[in-house]
């Protein structure tokens, strides 16, 4: 069993001790991928991008989420221009920058070799749950819309790159006991953990990306992690079968999940 490291305290004038550290956080649709994100920025220390690749995969994908013509118009999607400044100097002179990334908005064969000098984690969560949350707000869903299949190749991108199992994170866990659960992500990743990444002020937030009012609703209601609940509902026949394959690799990311 891994021992969680002490409790830090962060203060403004503590962030000059710490190296300069990027984030990538690999996760799928309808996660706590968000509230996650707000847990992070609310450092003193750290800077966060909302999903930096999301109006590129729009205007190639053709996907129909809400408001996607917004979304391509306000954000950069050229692929190369984006790359460049996700691996270019951390802004607001930060110490860390998070970032939040969708798998799914990874293109199919697309050379990922650009994440090799990042801090890659990923973050998990029930299909089912994932399913149940997704029908909700769009139709258009199918294997590669929960992000699984495409997780899974960059995390075995990453161990073959890095020679490295890297920090896989489930909800569950997170909503259970964030506390125990983000002291070993911030320790397998080489940070020191705060207490501010536990609670932060309701409502929209400087990081959210501009599709955030079509998505964000609940988390605008949180300030902070709420415990864990099953999603209640029925799946139609055509999820039921998506929910089947997704599983199987779902728990394949869960047998390597961190524990405390």
């Amino acid at each position: 069993m891994r021992k969680n490291p002490t409790t830090v305290s962060r203060t403004r004038n503590e962030v000059t001790r710490l190296d300069r550290t990027s984030i990538a956080m690999w996760s799928g649709p309808r996660n706590i991928s968000t509230a996650l994100m707000y847990s992070f920025e609310n450092r003193f220390d750290c800077h966060a991008t909302d999903e930096p690749l999301y109006a590129s995969f729009l205007l190639n994908s053709g996907t129909p989420h809400p408001g996607a013509e917004e979304v391509i118009e306000k954000n950069e999607t050229d692929w190369g221009k984006i790359i460049t400044t996700l691996t270019g100097p951390i802004p607001n002179e930060k110490h860390i920058w998070y970032q939040k990334h969708m798998c799914h908005h990874i293109p199919e064969d697309a050379d990922i070799s650009w994440i090799d000098d990042f801090k890659n984690c990923f973050l998990i969560r029930n299909p089912r749950d994932v399913l149940l949350s997704l029908s909700k707000i769009t139709d258009s869903i199918e294997l590669l819309s929960t992000g699984l299949p495409q997780q899974l190749t960059i995390f075995k991108h990453v161990i073959k790159s890095s020679g490295k199992i890297p920090p896989v994170i489930d909800s569950a866990d997170v909503l259970e006991d964030p506390e125990s659960i983000l002291s070993v992500l911030c320790e397998s990743i080489g940070i020191p953990f705060s207490r501010r990444m536990l609670s932060w002020e309701p409502g929209p937030r400087a990081c959210d990306g501009s599709w955030g009012k079509y998505w964000y609703d609940s988390v605008w209601k949180s300030s902070g992690f709420s415990p864990p609940s099953s999603k209640e509902g029925d799946l139609s026949d055509h999820l039921h079968s998506v929910l089947e394959e997704s599983t199987m690799i779902y728990q394949e990311l869960r047998d390597m999940r961190i524990r405390t």
